[in-house]
């Protein structure tokens, strides 16, 4: 059977692999039959309208999935499709309560002609009560108009549908873990909607452990305790996870009551990782920093020097002074402890370290999804990196002014399938001084990403 889904018109390159992530969790068969980018209408077959509703529930880049029940390029011919496809289900639904809405993408109809427009489709007999809300039976219009100049004379649809909804999305969760609404963010935090596709390009669900190693104030961990996952958490700079004036990572699971999946989080960094090495992680989301306000910095010594241990006064030195531990864990007073020394770090090699980890952590068929930033220029844009453990399942981009950002999803292959001389092979990355040395993206942003011919181009988009 074919269904349509109506999707949000934003994010473009999201709305395709969430549908395939999301038939995938739910281990249904999908076939697309019709998808665009610049349309919000994608039909599909599914095996039942179960399926279906499996499918969308947690979708956060549609509204909703419908039946179809026609398509046509004019009315004349949407009527012939609907006669065709449908006319043996009406019987079923005589006396049922029913409601008939029309739905223009680029476009709108008067109240007057939309009437007259579901007028149309009284040969179906419908003889139940019209129910504004709650019917039994909604069937919805659907009309796309070609994009048009400001101004200009609205002409007829270029494209009709007829659909029984089936039921909504799970889009609802943007508006409830929007960050106006939440009681722990800071500047970095990931948006509520992109957060949660990249829950589900993760397939984060019930039964499953997902890690953020940049958990900052917790975005991605809440995305997939929000569908059911078991979440836990690490970053370098433990300010971030503890919070202030009794706000913090933990405080945004109280407030959604979701402390249930809230598995904790540690202060570690990811070449540095306290982490039992074994395939036991179900996923690892991620928006690592891009280092352009600051270099990354990794826990050593540039010298390689001073790494064994330091003692003041008879007492180690990363301990806090006084022998209070929990007055550097709940003020966080840098002069009451230790503080870490840091080395620069590639920018490049991160991303490596991040593939090579999650190729140790995953369990098979587990995903890794990662956030990656480039140039809009072919030229000049950083290449996605491979790992020979992974497979690239999607690659989806959120364009700004003069750079964006991509969402990496990866498959972690199953040993039997990987090539072993490809592993043996990796490229090492060799360790640098200076941060815009480590850091190509961090040099181009500030160059203003110059393109070849030595012409700069101005940067208007925020810093990452």
């Amino acid at each position: 059977m074919e269904y349509l889904v109506r999707l949000i018109q934003i994010h473009e390159t999201f709305r395709k692999p969430e549908l395939e992530a999301l038939a995938e969790l739910v281990s249904v068969g999908l076939e697309i039959v019709y998808y665009h980018d610049s349309s919000p209408f994608c039909i599909i077959r599914l095996p039942s309208p179960a399926a279906a509703r499996a499918l969308i529930t947690r979708s956060i880049l549609s509204a909703g999935i419908y039946e179809l029940w026609g398509s046509g390029t004019d009315y004349a011919s949407l009527h012939v499709s609907v006669r065709t496809r449908t006319a043996a289900f009406w019987p079923s639904y005589k006396t049922t309560s029913f409601r008939f809405t029309l739905d223009g993408f680029q476009g709108k109809r008067s109240t007057a002609t939309q009437r007259a427009l579901i007028e149309s489709f009284s040969y179906m007999g419908f003889d139940g009560p019209i129910l504004m809300n709650g019917a039994e039976l909604q069937l919805c219009v659907f009309e796309e108009y070609a994009l048009r100049a400001p101004g200009a004379a609205v002409e007829e649809p270029r494209q009709l549908y007829l659909g029984r909804f089936i039921t909504a999305s799970g889009r609802a969760a943007v508006t409830k873990y929007d960050l106006k609404k939440r009681a722990y963010i800071s500047t970095t935090s990931m948006d509520a909607e992109l957060a949660l596709v990249t829950a589900n390009l993760a397939l984060a669900a019930p039964g499953k452990l997902m890690y953020d190693p940049f958990v900052g104030t917790g975005g991605f961990p809440l995305a997939c305790a929000h569908f059911g996952a078991m979440a836990i958490g690490s970053d370098i700079d433990g300010r971030s996870i503890r919070g202030k004036n009794g706000m913090g990572v933990i405080s945004n699971f109280v407030q959604y009551r979701l402390l249930g999946n809230y598995g904790d989080c540690f202060v570690a960094d990811l070449t540095n990782t306290p982490m039992r090495e074994g395939r036991w992680l179900d996923g690892i989301v991620c928006d690592p920093p891009y280092g352009v306000r600051e270099g990354l910095k990794v826990l050593g010594n540039k010298d390689g020097k001073g790494t064994e241990a330091v003692y003041v006064d008879g007492k180690l030195a990363h301990l806090p002074k006084g022998s209070m531990l929990t007055s550097v864990l709940l003020h966080d007073k840098r002069q009451d402890g230790f503080v870490p020394p840091k080395r620069p770090y590639s920018f490049e090699a991160m991303l490596d370290d991040i593939l090579e980890f999650a190729s140790v952590m995953l369990v098979d068929d587990a995903r890794l999804s990662m956030w990656m930033p480039t140039a809009n220029d072919e030229d000049i844009e950083l290449a996605i990196p491979t790992h020979p453990c992974l497979e690239i399942v999607s690659v989806c981009v959120q364009a700004f002014n003069k750079w964006s950002r991509r969402l990496l999803t990866y498959r972690r292959i199953p040993d039997s399938e990987v090539d072993s001389t490809a592993v043996q092979q990796r490229r090492e990355y060799s360790s640098g001084i200076h941060a815009n040395d480590l850091n190509s993206f961090r040099r181009k942003y500030f160059e203003g990403f110059k393109v070849p011919n030595g012409d700069t181009q101005s940067n208007g988009a925020p810093l990452p």
